[in-house]
């Protein structure tokens, strides 16, 4: 039986993935990139010297029939995201869904668990998060405001990622949404060189990124704490 691993890598630190992880990328037939440059930084690290192959959001489908012929032939095949854990808030899931739909039982896809920017926020948030909704990443436009709002009234910590483009408007949405006294801790460039929380009222960590504009950049983490 052919296997499709899901492989959890490193969200920044290249020491944080895991033992199991690298001899699974070592002893696969093929590693499923991302994107194969940023994967390369890791593989490189390691002396690993499996085959890369692209795969993404925009592969094409002569790309997927490709991997389903691999795995037809019994190769065992490694999927990774170019940081964290793949299919969470990623084109990964799409792969998954359609292995299981053509082949189901006789492919296993196997979890192999890594570092992931939603836990590693959440365990340094300072707060109870013992009950969650992670949202993902925000709309851009359509459905944007109704988030905000089910954001506002819940009894639950919510949790979402955020680009540095929008990170000052998404922070003006929740005070106007929220207030400016609601809770929150953004987690920004976990495991790099930058790594830093800010936590505060909204209000305060608004004016923390006002003040330091230097700060708007990486990936970030939004964590908003549950209405008591």
């Amino acid at each position: 039986m052919a296997t499709l691993y899901i492989v959890g890598t490193p969200i920044g630190n290249l020491e944080d993935v895991t033992l199991r992880a690298l001899r699974v990328l070592k002893e696969v037939d093929l590693i499923l990139c991302e994107d194969t440059r940023v994967t390369m930084r890791l593989l490189s690290k390691y002396e690993i010297g499996t085959p890369t192959m692209s795969y993404h959001a925009q592969s094409k489908l002569s790309k997927v029939d490709k991997i389903f012929e691999l795995l037809e032939n019994g190769k065992n095949i490694a999927l990774v995201s170019d940081a964290g854990t793949p299919c969470i808030s990623d084109p990964g899931v799409l792969l998954a869904s359609q292995v299981l739909e053509k082949f189901g039982k006789d492919v296993s896809i196997v979890p192999i668990p890594g570092p992931s920017a939603l836990v590693s926020a959440l365990s340094c948030a300072g707060i109870s998060v013992a009950d969650f909704v992670f949202l993902g990443f925000m709309p851009h436009k359509k459905g944007r405001e109704t988030l905000f709002k089910e954001i506002a009234t819940s009894k639950r910590v919510m949790v979402f990622y955020e680009s540095p483009h929008r990170i000052e408007k998404t922070l003006e949405s929740l005070e106007k949404f929220c207030g400016p006294e609601r809770k929150v801790i953004i987690a920004r460039e976990l495991t790099k060189i930058y790594e830093e929380f800010v936590r505060g009222s909204v209000a305060e960590v608004r004016n923390f990124f006002n003040v330091n504009k230097d700060k708007v950049r990486g990936e970030f983490v939004v964590v908003v704490s549950a209405v008591s």
